[in-house]
């Protein structure tokens, strides 16, 4: 919503992402196939402490893969916006919540051990805490500054410039964090 000032450049933008957005859900099934080969007891702690967060990751990914479907499918300025708000949310939201899910982890999940069995006493509000929270907004920006670098490199002119210049601006807000 902040790039793209006309229709003609939200479909440059969707048209610079098409290709490549399935990649989400392969590199995602990967990396918890392998952190299950490999680390079975990690994989079945984290996966279950994070279940909520994983699965509105899922929702919004799919989200996102619907509404560069269905954003072309009506010639309607409201079915666009629709569409539009939906691909914004479900870019969002995974970068948010990777970032939460992440700082949680670095920070440590609150588990419990009972016998055997390690036990996730919280829920995803325990993950919104504020260092999660600052987490995703880390992860938020930095999915920024990579995603305006991929729009620079595949498109010209005017969104070419935006897009540089939010790259630049994203960036500029790491280093001042010192990132």
């Amino acid at each position: 919503p902040f790039l793209g000032r006309s229709d003609q450049d939200k479909r440059a933008m969707i048209n610079a992402m098409g290709p490549l957005w399935d990649g989400n859900e392969v590199w995602l099934i990967t990396a918890g196939g392998v952190t299950f080969a490999a680390f079975p007891l990690v994989y079945a702690v984290m996966f279950s402490s994070l279940y909520t967060a994983l699965m509105l990751i899922l929702f919004a990914l799919i989200l996102r893969g619907v509404s560069m479907e269905f954003r072309g499918k009506v010639d309607s300025p409201a079915w666009r916006r629709l569409w539009d708000t939906c691909l914004f949310i479900g870019s969002a939201v995974p970068a948010l919540l990777f970032g939460v899910a992440f700082a949680n982890i670095f920070q440590g999940l609150p588990l419990e051990l009972v016998g055997q069995q390690h036990y996730f006493r919280g829920n995803l509000f325990t993950l919104l805490n504020p260092y999660g929270l600052l987490g995703g907004i880390l992860f938020l920006l930095f999915f920024l500054v990579h995603g305006a670098l991929w729009l620079a490199i595949r498109t010209e002119g005017d969104l070419h410039q935006r897009a540089v210049r939010t790259a630049a601006s994203s960036a500029s807000v790491l280093r001042a964090i010192r990132i």
